[in-house]
């Protein structure tokens, strides 16, 4: 298989959050004391690059995108959907700031959870800890393949890799309503509006997708992967 197989430019792990269930009652219990559910509208900003980090964050339900800004231009590291963690770079007692941005793509419900306490639960519960190192890495690994096919693939692999990405782990099923607006697609793929414009409109005619505004129908999979495979 060639390198560029190997990797996709999807933009979230799938790797299953499992580290609660490490957790024993008593643990869980200290970890809801010192936890709060906030809710977001779409496009409020969660945390910001550069702010203090006071929590790790659950996404209970809803859509996340985390990106890093430098002011001139912005660079979508991944997007989180309900049930995965948030913030979990800043774990660490020497990380005490985020290194990026989140921001709600549409209603978002969190839990944010005291991160001394998380730091806590690592020390005390060893499974609980491998758990999360689980998921640093298969976030690690993520973001290695999202950064791989930016660079090296081309607009028609990127575009497919995005629409894969949001059927199959996502909302992990054919047929979905797009909460994402053209310009955000653009910014996933890396590709100007205009182009994904261009290319979405191809792959409709092309009958690799049917779509009718919001509404988007991946029809012919395994063409579509096939696209994403070869870049």
């Amino acid at each position: 298989m060639e390198l560029k197989n190997q990797f996709t430019g999807c933009t979230i792990s799938d790797y299953p959050c499992k580290c609660f269930d490490r957790l024993t009652e008593e643990e869980q219990k200290y970890l809801d004391e010192h936890s709060v559910t906030i809710n977001y509208s779409k496009k409020e900003i969660i945390c910001k690059q550069g702010g203090f980090v006071s929590h790790v964050m659950f996404v209970t339900k809803g859509l996340v995108k985390v990106f890093i800004d430098d002011g001139e231009s912005t660079l979508v590291l991944k997007i989180i959907p309900g049930g995965n963690l948030l913030g979990l770079a800043s774990v660490s007692e020497e990380q005490n700031t985020y290194r990026y941005s989140a921001q709600a793509y549409i209603e978002t419900e969190i839990k944010q959870i005291d991160v001394k306490v998380f730091r806590e639960l690592i020390a005390k519960n060893g499974e609980f800890a491998r758990e999360v190192i689980e998921i640093l890495s298969a976030n690690s690994v993520q973001i290695y393949g999202r950064f791989f096919c930016l660079t090296h693939k081309q607009a028609y692999g990127r575009l497919a890799d995005i629409l894969l990405c949001l059927s199959d782990r996502v909302f992990k099923k054919s047929e979905f309503e797009l909460p994402l607006s053209r310009k955000e697609l653009a910014e996933l793929s890396g590709m100007s509006s205009e182009t994904v414009i261009r290319m979405l409109r191809k792959f409709n005619e092309e009958e690799l997708i049917a779509l009718d505004g919001k509404n988007l129908k991946v029809v012919n999979y395994e063409r579509l992967k096939r696209i994403s495979e070869t870049g």
